[in-house]
């Protein structure tokens, strides 16, 4: 749903504009004949390039001024072992860095200078360990767990920006389906081998969507002047991890029968992470896009994945 007689966005900031959905994000922009300006964590090489000093959380002001918007993507890769170290940088990766862009953004607005829309990645792990309840959506409370806490406060980080009287835009991302990058790419060599299986009991939900629509969102975020606070980037229909597995058994035409045991996944990922993410049950659903009116592309696991895997 476009609201008629505002203007799209046409300068647009980006922050982990390499990453795997921020370069995908900034391919289309610039398709759709956008500006787009990489917030870069070096000295500024290119003319459009944005300093973010991280030592001390600063942004070039005089570069975000001249955008219609920022998309804040940038962060420390969630999967893996959470040690203290790792859990800092999770934590610091988001909270400092939305923080400090937060109130660049702020000083801006005092001299009417700012950038109307701010775009900041979440994560549907603020709704913790859903189990098998009913799902959730953007008005319910957040859970339990590291990975909760993180989000809430990464969320609240952009309250400078927000106070201002700019719009804030949460994006709460699912697991993307991407052959790129992410969860589908670590399952494809050993489903091609034919080891392939669902992880622990299979029965937890995975809230889901491609990359394709992930980028489809953002832009319709941007776009959609009236859509702000938090909003689930995930498909309409979740689905089980064992459903998931089968479904990549039928496009890829394997077998999916080896399951991987709670101990091993353990194991490899340490047993926070492995409980919070990849065993954890998390059951969401994207009321606030449905309300707005946005078009899904792909609704249903076998078609998500063939578009994803080229099949």
């Amino acid at each position: 749903m476009e609201q008629q007689g505002v203007a799209h966005p046409q300068t647009i900031a980006v922050s982990g504009s390499t990453g795997l959905v921020g370069s995908t994000l900034c391919k289309l922009l610039k398709e759709q004949g956008r500006e787009v300006r990489p917030i870069v964590r070096r000295n500024a090489g290119e003319s459009n390039e944005i300093l973010w000093d991280t030592s001390s959380q600063s942004f070039d002001k005089d570069g975000l001024a001249k955008c219609d918007a920022v998309v804040h993507l940038a962060g420390e890769n969630i999967m893996g072992r959470w040690t203290d170290d790792k859990k800092r940088r999770i934590l610091d990766s988001r909270i400092d860095s939305t923080r400090g862009l937060s109130q660049a953004l702020a000083k801006l607005a005092a001299d009417d200078q700012a950038p109307r829309t701010l775009i900041v990645a979440s994560a549907i792990g603020y709704y913790g360990d859903t189990g098998q309840t009913a799902p959730r959506d953007e008005d319910d409370s957040p859970g339990d767990g590291f990975l909760a806490d993180v989000c809430v406060d990464w969320e609240k980080a952009a309250d400078p920006a927000r106070d201002a009287g700019i719009r804030v835009v949460h994006i709460r991302i699912g697991i993307v389906l991407s052959s790129e990058g992410g969860a589908i790419k670590e399952m494809l060599l050993p489903f091609k081998l034919g080891l392939g299986g669902p992880l622990g009991d299979g029965r937890q939900w995975m809230s889901w969507i491609t990359l394709h629509d992930l980028i489809r969102v953002i832009v319709f975020s941007l776009d959609t002047p009236g859509l702000s606070g938090p909003v689930n980037a995930v498909a309409p229909e979740p689905a089980t991890n064992r459903s998931l597995t089968k479904a990549m058994g039928r496009v890829l035409k394997r077998p999916t029968f080896l399951p991987a045991p709670p101990f091993a996944i353990r194991l490899l990922y340490g047993q926070q992470c492995a409980d919070e993410i990849v065993l954890a049950s998390i059951r969401v659903i994207p009321n606030r896009l449905n309300e707005a009116g946005f078009t899904f592309t792909h609704t249903d696991l076998d078609s998500a994945l063939r578009h994803e895997l080229g099949l």
